[in-house]
């Protein structure tokens, strides 16, 4: 298994009332686009939360977040998120919040063609 399904699920309920939701295979795991930018992933036993360069190292102070480091680069704006620290709706809902949040002003990486 790739990914947790019970994360996956909770996601999904999370976002049902989110417009232009879109889910990728990526990364190993599945992602979660919206407006065509990438917001949540599931990978494994964990989550990762795009939630912008303004609130990354805060991210980081919170239970269970660790840096994306993706090719051996810091991917600055990410974090990695242990199931273990998301298992109550509050926390849980911190990192959609947040992700979500960010994904309002973040730049698209779809190609124009």
């Amino acid at each position: 298994m790739a990914y947790n399904e019970t994360l996956l699920n909770r996601i999904r309920e999370a976002l049902v009332d989110v417009a232009n939701v879109d889910e990728k295979s990526m990364f190993g795991g599945v992602c979660f686009m919206v407006d065509d930018k990438m917001c949540i992933c599931v990978k494994q036993d964990e989550i990762m939360c795009r939630v912008g360069p303004g609130e990354y190292e805060t991210a980081l102070e919170k239970s269970g977040a660790r840096p994306m480091i993706h090719g051996g680069k810091t991917m600055h704006g990410y974090v990695f998120v242990e199931a273990d620290a998301i298992t109550n709706k509050k926390d849980f809902d911190y990192w959609i919040d947040r992700s979500l949040e960010y994904n309002k002003t973040a730049k698209s990486s779809k190609k124009k063609k």
